[in-house]
């Protein structure tokens, strides 16, 4: 299916100079959205996952109906101050600041095959430290899956040895 027929294309938002890749097209259209999470459950079937992993917000969105469909569970990744219990933190580097991500402490077992998930991988910092987390709770990444790329921004190189799938790439 040529997905990007449901991507809308918004130019200069959030700011001037932006093509912002709206993907609400894609889930607003039952069949395609369907078709998207089928390509990224199929993919995932031969990786035998325990756990599949998603940053907040988008990834919610992608990585709750594949976690669904494989029949295992899904462990959010948010912004600093939005889990209740106890937590592991990673800082990253933005364009102009930092952000911190966090996850349960107990989300995931050491050994657990997780699978990563997202909207879109632009320049890869979120996934990277999305990785990190996984990682220092012992899970083991064995593939991260992606509605869009933007190849421009060169995300694929922070991503380096891991297994990577996008549906689309600009």
């Amino acid at each position: 299916m040529d997905f990007k027929q449901y991507i809308t294309i918004v130019e200069d938002w959030p700011k001037e100079g932006i093509r912002f890749k709206d993907i609400t097209p894609l889930m607003n259209d039952g069949q395609a959205f369907k078709a998207a999470v089928d390509e990224i459950v199929s993919y995932s079937q031969e990786k035998n996952i325990d756990l599949v992993v998603g940053p907040e917000a988008r990834g919610f969105i992608v990585g709750c109906p594949v976690s669904y469909a494989l029949q295992v569970g899904f462990a959010p990744v948010r912004k600093e101050g939005k889990l209740p219990r106890e937590v592991v933190k990673v800082a990253y580097g933005l364009e102009y600041g930092e952000n911190v991500l966090t996850i349960h402490k107990d989300a995931i077992k050491p050994g657990q095959r997780v699978l990563i998930t997202d909207d879109l991988l632009a320049t890869g910092g979120t996934i990277e430290a999305t990785i990190k987390l996984v990682e220092e709770l012992g899970g083991v990444v064995v593939g991260c899956a992606f509605l869009v790329e933007l190849t421009y921004l060169s995300g694929r190189d922070k991503l380096d040895g891991y297994d990577v799938l996008t549906l689309m790439q600009y």
